[in-house]
């Protein structure tokens, strides 16, 4: 995506980007994510996923849209996806949700990854009105809610100091191997950790990241989900 995300969504009156304008501004930032595309009806959907290789996910994919999972009774994201009959099916049943609710919407066809190959992991950033741009990590994915196994740093930091924040997390036993777990690459989410912090320290117009999950296992780090909210003014 060769248009600057932010502006472009600045441009159209935005404060939230899509998740793949969100994933476009991690990519940039060095965050691995999963390979996608974006279409805009489902024979687009099915070629794209032809060519990124099955299985896949596809997600809805729009500004109106944030909580894609919970959206249109769970038709906003679908996963396992191994046939061009079943991208087809999901994909339309996205544009068909969206039109019965007046938006515009296109569809993620993304890559599948193993979230059971390792450890979900949240990693946030944002701009707080006493402290300024702050950093911060937890065991992600469903869970985040569930222990508020939370580590926070003003922003920016490096590597070696994401590492620390990441050690302090009650999850590093499951990051280290627990119980014959494959060890998950903590210096590659520490990488992440502190990209992401750059990033609010660096673009004053986000007001807020939220990359959940970060899938982190024994080969790196990669954003399997993102968010990015802008400031208003």
């Amino acid at each position: 995506m060769s248009e600057d995300p932010i502006a472009a969504a600045q441009a159209d009156g935005r404060t939230t980007l899509t998740e793949a304008e969100a994933k476009s501004l991690l990519a940039d930032a060095g965050i691995e994510t999963p390979a996608f595309s974006v279409a805009a009806d489902a024979e687009a959907a099915v070629e794209a996923a032809a060519d990124i290789g099955f299985p896949v996910v596809v997600k809805v994919s729009s500004p109106a849209v944030t909580h894609k999972s919970e959206w249109a009774d769970g038709a906003g994201v679908a996963v396992g996806l191994d046939s061009p009959d079943a991208v087809r099916e999901a994909a339309e049943a996205i544009f068909d949700a969206a039109d019965a609710r007046g938006i515009d919407a296109d569809v993620l066809v993304e890559e599948a990854r193993d979230v059971d190959a390792g450890t979900e992991v949240i990693v946030g950033g944002l701009r707080d009105p006493s402290f300024g741009p702050v950093v911060l990590t937890g065991l992600g994915g469903i869970f985040t809610e569930v222990y508020e196994d939370t580590s926070h740093r003003i922003a920016p930091i490096d590597a070696a100091e994401a590492r620390e924040a990441i050690e302090e997390l009650t999850a590093i036993e499951l990051l280290e191997g627990y119980r014959g777990r494959e060890p998950a690459d903590v210096d590659a989410l520490a990488e992440v950790v502190a990209a992401v912090g750059n990033l609010v320290d660096e673009h004053e117009a986000i007001s807020e990241v939220d990359v959940n999950p970060v899938l982190a296992t024994e080969g790196g780090a990669v954003a399997l989900d993102a968010l990015v909210v802008l400031g208003g003014d």
